[in-house]
């Protein structure tokens, strides 16, 4: 295992009622916030009321920004900031999934710089400085509640991109299962596939020494296909959502990945899609990554496949490689039962972005990968998956 500095300065509130911590730890915070929110889903469902009694009650003073898109756009970033700016508003406060508080974050650390805040989503070293942020959770599935990255396109340029570092972690995260029940099974199965990629990416290391780390991610995983197919079913199941809710945090909040060393593969490729085709992030995930998997399976990588075929399914019989793939076909199948796409095909994807997507994922980092990938190597996991 690895040296590593841990530090997870959110606080999370978490189960039933927790709302009611609001306004006293937004006071404690600033008096003055922005209010970041997508679609009408949380006004349908009456968490932005009690939002906003919490706000009043505390006197604080607050704007909004609405609208934010599940992909979130620099567009949004950019209007945030300039509300943020006009209205001398001290701290940002997310009310929604990953993407609300993804685009929370960038607006914060772009309203203490002098420039286009695009400039911080490509290069995470112009963050310097930023409001703080806080969030309230609604959907189990990008971690944003307990990390520091976020991720924002610019689909003018067809570009997706992450960034973010230790300033844009979330000051205070408040997270009630019981606001996730009028999730969609699709984006409860959307969500899934996020939680279980993150945990993919941080557990397919070749450090062998982090024994604990491997442990955690195997159990984030068997909790995910413990209790989607529950959520799915039983929407209001709060032991499901708040099981889902948990490890979402966990799958990306630094606990399984602290003391390796890890180069993720599957999102820089699906963020291509992204910012080509705009479809929901797990989607694309579901479908690359047993593609990926088979892909990398060799000789030298078997032993990590084979602990995921024996730990986390319970595949026992039959040599290594059967063990393995035997592992990847069940993850494929897993995917499957929660209804996502299985081929890009299904999702209108052809063949003619290609050559640009895979230039542009290969130079995100994925030759530092568990195995390296070159655009090529991209290129053909993207025709296996078609």
């Amino acid at each position: 295992m690895q040296n590593f500095y841990y530090n997870i300065p959110t606080k999370v509130y978490f189960g039933k009622g927790q709302i009611e911590n609001l306004g006293a730890a937004m006071k404690a915070v600033s008096e003055s916030v922005l209010l970041v929110y997508g679609g009408g889903s949380i006004k349908k469902n009456g968490l932005y009321d009690k939002v906003i009694d919490q706000l009043a009650k505390n006197g604080i003073r607050y704007c909004e920004l609405s609208g934010v898109e599940p992909n979130p756009r620099i567009e949004s970033v950019r209007e945030g900031v300039r509300i943020c700016r006009e209205n001398e508003l001290k701290a940002v406060l997310a009310v929604g999934g990953g993407s609300t508080i993804d685009c929370a974050k960038i607006i914060a650390s772009g309203c203490c710089y002098d420039g286009d805040p695009w400039d911080q989503v490509v290069d995470n070293s112009k963050i310097t400085e930023a409001l703080p942020v806080a969030a309230v959770l609604t959907l189990a599935a990008t971690g944003s509640e307990m990390d520091g990255f976020a991720v924002i396109s610019d689909l003018s340029k067809n570009e997706k991109w992450g960034s973010g570092n230790e300033l844009t972690k979330p000051v205070f995260s408040i997270m009630d299962p019981e606001y996730t029940f009028t999730v969609p099974a699709r984006q409860t199965a959307a969500g899934t596939a996020d939680i279980m990629s993150h945990t993919f990416e941080n557990y397919f290391t070749s450090e062998k020494g982090a024994y604990l780390q491997a442990r955690f991610c195997e159990g984030v995983l068997k909790t995910c296909i413990r209790y989607a197919p529950e959520a799915m079913e039983k929407p209001d199941s709060y032991e499901a959502r708040a099981n889902l809710m948990w490890a979402s945090s966990m799958a990306i909040n630094g606990i399984c990945s602290y003391g390796e060393n890890t180069a993720w593969a599957v999102h820089p490729m699906e963020h291509e899609l992204s910012a080509f085709y705009d479809i929901t992030h797990g989607v694309g995930l579901a479908i690359l990554t047993p593609y990926w998997m088979e892909y990398v399976l060799n000789d030298e990588t078997m032993w990590r496949f084979v602990e995921y075929g024996k730990n986390v399914w319970g595949i026992t019989d039959g040599t290594d490689e059967e063990i393995a793939r035997a592992a990847i076909e069940k993850t494929k199948e897993f995917f499957a039962s929660l209804g996502l796409p299985s081929k890009l095909s299904e999702i209108g994807i052809d063949d003619e972005h290609f050559d640009i997507m895979a230039e542009k994922a290969a130079a995100g980092g994925l030759e530092y990968g568990f195995i390296p990938l070159y655009k090529d190597d991209v290129i053909n996991i993207f025709r296996n998956a078609l």
